[in-house]
């Protein structure tokens, strides 16, 4: 009995897989909350025995060490990797018995790293999946430029070879199981495919479609921004990160509250932007956990500055330290819960007005009104209002002096990112109106907007 089981995490755009055969299991690129694979574990009555990492991650901290140290399970790392903690170090050609009906075999697939590895599976004898981590991806691979600049068009040239050597070796029938794809900054590009074979993305994936050139120009053409915590993920998952504590922070109440903020640690509302633009803390900022909570407040902290979060309940605040710790923000400073009345302490509330695209439209009918676009360069590239200010959302702290004075109407895709670059503003004394409407009815709306080719 052949078992495997995604361990999704849809805020980061990742997947680890458990794999098991009724009695022993291995686990492939597992995050950082090792609760949840454990869970799986147990409830599918396998015991764990050998973990695999495809690479040192770049976008989340990897729960591999603590779990081989929970589990007592071997840890399978590349040779090649410079880490510093006790691993099984693996090479290109190694099989790796997993009981008695599953064999692993390494693959040298170098592209999205240079020591990057895919794990063959065959299943009594037959080859029936890879585990492609960062390599081949849905429609996609992942992409080459996360090591820097001079790098890059070496790593995408090894990356179309690994796609080519994956595809060669393998039979058209093996499902093909990433890592990276699924929403993450990792992925070149995105896909909506949820499943793959060999078969079916010799005639999908760029990577197996094109000739070498044109794989390597569209794909270099479409790389833009990675977010900023990247940086701090490989050494720290260099350095073997143990389990997290995600027990409860201290509670913080109204005058903490004040006194973190005046002295400019972060304070979190993680309540959906129309509950925070109706009324909120002053000086705090919105990172709603319904949109890319850890993926936007990793990319734009001053990395090491404290983290304050309020939320309705405390369930809330335990997923907030959930998603936080898969990317080496450990511990927050302090918490509270319940309502923007209980956090004010008498004071009161801040407002910012939230409007749509018409709104925005019957405004420049009748007036100049300056509106700042925080969407990120590649999708203002395809359409934009134009006289917009366009500074990426990751770039406006450094950028802010470049934001007209005054009333500023923002926007981004979708609303989230608008929201987040209003609490920025707002904090530095500036007012903000928030456009929570789909960048689609822009030109239906009657606003200019001009399609760069």
């Amino acid at each position: 009995m052949l078992r495997i089981l995604p361990i999704d995490t849809p805020t980061l755009g990742d997947r680890s897989y458990l794999v098991h055969d009724g009695e022993v299991a291995f686990v492939v690129d597992p995050q950082r909350d090792i609760d949840r694979v454990l869970d799986l574990a147990a409830s599918e009555g396998v015991r764990i025995t050998h973990v695999f990492e495809t690479h040192i991650h770049n976008d989340y901290v990897t729960g591999g060490h603590a779990l081989a140290a929970a589990t007592g399970a071997a840890y399978h790392v590349n040779a090649d990797d410079p880490v510093t903690f006790d691993r099984v170090p693996v090479r290109d050609g190694d099989v790796i018995a997993v009981g008695d009906s599953l064999r692993v075999r390494v693959l040298a697939t170098p592209g999205h790293t240079f020591t990057h590895l895919s794990y063959a599976l065959a299943a009594n004898g037959e080859p029936v999946a890879v585990f492609s981590g960062g390599s081949l991806l849905y429609g996609s691979v992942g992409r080459p430029d996360l090591l820097g600049p001079d790098h890059t068009h070496a790593l995408v040239r090894h990356q179309y070879a690994s796609a080519q050597r994956l595809a060669t070796e393998l039979p058209d029938a093996a499902g093909v199981y990433p890592t990276h794809g699924f929403g993450s900054f990792c992925s070149a590009t995105q896909s909506a495919a949820d499943a793959a074979t060999i078969g079916s993305e010799k005639l999908a994936n760029p990577a197996l479609t094109r000739d070498e050139q044109t794989f390597v120009d569209e794909l270099l053409a479409g790389l833009d921004a990675w977010p900023a915590y990247y940086a701090h993920m490989a050494p720290a998952n260099s350095a073997g990160p143990a389990e997290p504590d995600l027990t409860r922070p201290e509670r913080a109440d109204a005058e903490q509250i004040r006194k973190r903020i005046a002295a400019g640690e972060w304070v979190v509302d993680l309540r959906n932007r129309v509950a925070f633009t109706a009324g909120h803390v002053a000086g705090t900022l919105n990172f709603g956990l319904d949109g890319s909570f850890a993926t936007y407040l990793g990319w734009l902290i001053p990395w090491g500055t404290p983290v304050t979060l309020l939320a309705e309940t405390p369930e809330q605040v335990e997923a907030a330290q959930r998603e936080l710790v898969r990317i080496g923000i450990d511990r927050p400073a302090a918490y509270a819960t319940g309502t923007p009345a209980d956090w004010v302490g008498g004071e009161g509330l801040a407002t910012m007005p939230r409007a749509t695209f018409a709104d925005l439209a019957q405004v420049l009918h009748h007036r100049a009104a300056a509106v700042l676009d925080v969407r990120r360069n590649l999708e203002a590239a395809e359409a934009r209002i134009e006289g917009a200010v366009q500074i990426p959302l990751h770039e406006l702290l450094r950028r802010i002096d470049e934001v007209p004075l005054g009333e500023v109407w923002v926007h981004c895709a979708a609303g989230y990112r608008a929201t987040i670059a209003a609490g920025l503003l707002a904090a530095h004394g500036r007012r903000a109106v928030v456009i929570d409407d789909d960048f689609d009815k822009a030109r239906a709306d009657g606003l200019l907007t001009l399609a760069v080719a």
